[in-house]
């Protein structure tokens, strides 16, 4: 089935050309803040949101910035956008604002971000570019949240927090992979997405 043109900056992102496991952005993310799926959650809403909302002004003002200091003018408007969502998350949730740490802030210097800015809202109008950062925000997004999701089922038994193994599988000899919860399996999921992912993408085999 075709997709509208209009939308393909909302929907080849999700796949196609994913910034994560297609593009290799936001690795550091993945494999920090993906040990728990509400972290995670946390961290694609605020991404998805500094992302749209940076790519509609920059995207409006992209005709006045000077190019010699365009990079510092994106880094402005990325930083107060992050400061908002920072200081909204500190009163909505706390704790999740504490478990996310240093990691709202380093939005700031999100290598997807960035990129986006410079490589499409520079150059094309508000719409397109709130639908980029809508689609490039999810994109990080999916696999940040397919990633916690393994990680926090298998390595903790819990998902949102919540127990979801049953008591009786541990009585019965089961017991959670700490492998899981450690940085590095981060990393083995997202290479073993990479790998399913282009397995069924033959174009974006080399």
């Amino acid at each position: 089935m075709a997709i509208n043109k209009k939308l393909l900056p909302l929907v080849n992102p999700l796949s196609k050309d994913n910034p994560v496991i297609v593009q290799v952005l936001g690795i550091c993310s993945a494999l920090a803040v993906t040990a728990k799926l509400e972290p995670a959650l946390v961290m694609t809403i605020s991404v998805t949101a500094v992302l749209a909302l940076s790519n509609v002004l920059i995207s409006l003002l992209r005709k006045t910035i000077p190019t010699s200091i365009r990079i510092i003018v994106q880094l402005v408007v990325v930083a107060a956008l992050v400061v908002i969502v920072d200081q909204v998350l500190k009163a909505w949730n706390y704790e999740v604002s504490k478990a996310l740490s240093v990691f709202i802030g380093l939005i700031i210097t999100n290598c997807i971000i960035m990129g986006r800015l410079e490589a499409f809202s520079m150059s094309n109008r508000p719409w397109p570019s709130f639908l980029d950062g809508i689609g490039n925000g999810l994109g990080y997004g999916i696999i940040l949240v397919i990633v916690a999701f393994f990680r926090e089922l298998l390595g903790s038994g819990t998902l949102m927090g919540y127990q979801v193994i049953p008591e009786s599988w541990y009585a019965a000899g089961y017991s959670n992979n700490g492998m899981m919860i450690l940085p590095p399996m981060a990393l083995i999921t997202v290479a073993c997405i990479i790998w399913v992912h282009r397995s069924r993408n033959k174009d974006l085999q080399e």
